[in-house]
């Protein structure tokens, strides 16, 4: 994964460069181009350049990029021409198809080279503005991205084959540069996105995947720094580097057939929707996911029914959270939710064939927000999070909404707690929590009672989990629920009232 975080990365830069570099007249944005791609840390060779006066042409360029792990990202194009369309605006031609080659580090699994070919037919590429403010439009009716050659750590060429071809490209990019500082923002649009590979391992193992997605959509935003800044990220983070990006997409299929010793497995999969960010500055990370309305249907010679069938309508995962050194509280937050999930018949008749429990979908939510910081620099490569000492402090903590519902029973609560880090002694070596959490259970006798009649969990347990219920829940407002108000305060952990520490 690091190997290919690393090259796509550079692979990125090579793109954003050529999107992005720009200016008034062709001999400006041909240098701005150059300063561009050499402030990413990349290597450019030169064939040869014609300057008419109202045209730069290149020929033979060769873009270069190595990682500190190793690895190294390069393409050639054999001519590229800026030519002025006389209104403040050059038009940036590239080849129809280009080369792309990328190597891996030697250290783990995976290939260690591949081999790519762009192909952009049709492509047009405008650009205009200033040399500290470059603005950028792109329209493609088709762009290809072929897999020619992938080899292993040795050498040797694997029998894997593959493209991502989009359609409907439309995009554009704003750059301004000031001083180590380049900014960024910019769009991109594709009515469709098809992925397909295939191949063998050598040892009868083979296999094939087609993944297909609608409307995509993505924007960043931010500040980028220069590769040595940003190969120690609390650095970067504190010298202004920001990143603000997201990306969507509508419909999505996916299929996959994998042909093992064991035997053939199918897979098939779609969505109507889904979503991706990522933001960072010097105060707060962000991350997410969505997926909704997905389906998952799977089958093999090692599962003992025709097929498994998953689906959920919502799930979501997001954190927030500080990233930068502090001695002031800030606000994080976390979510993870998966809505009306559902299996197929088959499994729950594995352990229910009789369908005792209720069978209705299944929801899971934890949202919670709070306020904390971190005594390090997290993002620091130096730093050492291992230790006795915790390397942040908790502050408050919000259950803005905790929910599990499944087989006929709910559990949900809510509450708001605040910490006092200056005593650790009182609850053996966490802070000490304040406030009140109240959790409200409903369902829980009668899944108790089918779980025994199933033989699940034996008279025992169950007598021993009524016990530790009764000691901290009370009964609730109608039949089968229960509600639980646990307190933290004066020092102490009280339920519904009764001391319990």
């Amino acid at each position: 994964m690091t190997r290919a975080l690393t090259c796509s990365s550079a692979i990125g830069l090579v793109f954003l460069a050529t999107a992005a570099s720009a200016d008034v007249t062709p001999q400006e944005v041909w240098a701005s181009w150059q300063a561009m791609m050499t402030s990413a840390g990349q290597e450019l060779t030169v064939g040869n350049t014609a300057d008419s006066g109202k045209a730069v042409e290149v020929t033979d360029l060769a873009v270069t990029y190595k990682d500190q792990m190793g690895g190294s990202a390069s393409i050639i194009f054999d001519k590229l021409s800026f030519t002025d369309n006389g209104d403040g605006t050059v038009t940036v031609a590239m080849p129809e198809s280009y080369p792309m080659q990328l190597a891996f580090p030697a250290q783990g699994d995976g290939p260690g080279s591949v081999k790519l070919t762009v192909s952009q037919p049709g492509a047009v590429i405008v650009a205009g503005g200033s040399a500290d403010q470059t603005s950028y439009k792109m329209t493609a009716p088709t762009m290809k991205i072929t897999l020619d050659e992938v080899t292993d750590q040795g050498g040797k060429v694997l029998d894997t084959k593959g493209d991502l071809a989009l359609t409907g490209l439309e995009g554009g990019y704003e750059v301004t540069r000031t001083g180590e500082t380049m900014g960024l923002d910019s769009d991109f649009s594709a009515k469709t996105a098809v992925f397909d590979l295939n191949g063998s391992d050598g040892s009868g193992g083979s296999g094939k995947i087609s993944v297909n997605f609608a409307d995509l959509k993505g924007a960043t935003k931010g500040n980028f720094l220069n590769p040595e800044m940003m190969a120690n990220m609390a650095l970067a983070l504190n010298s202004g580097f920001t990143m603000d990006t997201s990306f969507s997409f509508g419909a999505m299929t996916l299929d996959a057939d994998i042909t093992e010793a064991q035997g053939p497995t199918k897979m098939t999969a779609n969505a109507s929707g889904g979503s991706f960010v990522l933001a960072m500055d010097k105060v707060r990370m962000n991350y997410g996911t969505t997926l909704t309305g997905a389906k998952f249907t799977i089958s093999g010679a090692e599962i003992p029914f025709p097929q498994v069938e998953v689906a959920f309508a919502d799930s979501a995962f997001n954190l927030l959270m500080p990233v930068t050194k502090s001695d002031t509280p800030q606000d994080f937050a976390y979510l993870t939710k998966v809505v009306d999930f559902t299996v197929s018949d088959d499994v729950w008749g594995l352990f229910d064939p009789a369908a005792m429990l209720s069978r209705e979908p299944a929801t899971f939510i934890v949202d919670l927000k709070g306020k904390g910081f971190w005594t390090k620099d997290i993002m620091d490569p130096e730093v050492q999070m291992e230790g006795a000492t915790p390397p942040g402090e908790l502050h408050s903590l919000d259950l803005t909404q905790v929910l599990a519902k499944a087989a006929g029973a709910e559990v949900s609560g809510t509450g708001a707690l605040t910490f006092d880090n200056s005593d650790t002694a009182t609850f053996g070596g966490m802070p000490r929590p304040d406030g009140k959490v109240v959790v409200n259970i409903k369902g829980v006798t009668k899944l108790v009672d089918n779980l025994i009649a199933l033989g699940l969990i034996s008279e025992d347990d169950a007598m021993g989990f009524r016990m530790g219920l009764a000691m901290v829940a009370k009964p609730g407002a109608g039949p089968d629920e229960l509600v639980s108000e646990i307190e933290f305060k004066e020092g102490g952990l009280f339920a519904n009232g009764m001391r319990m520490q």
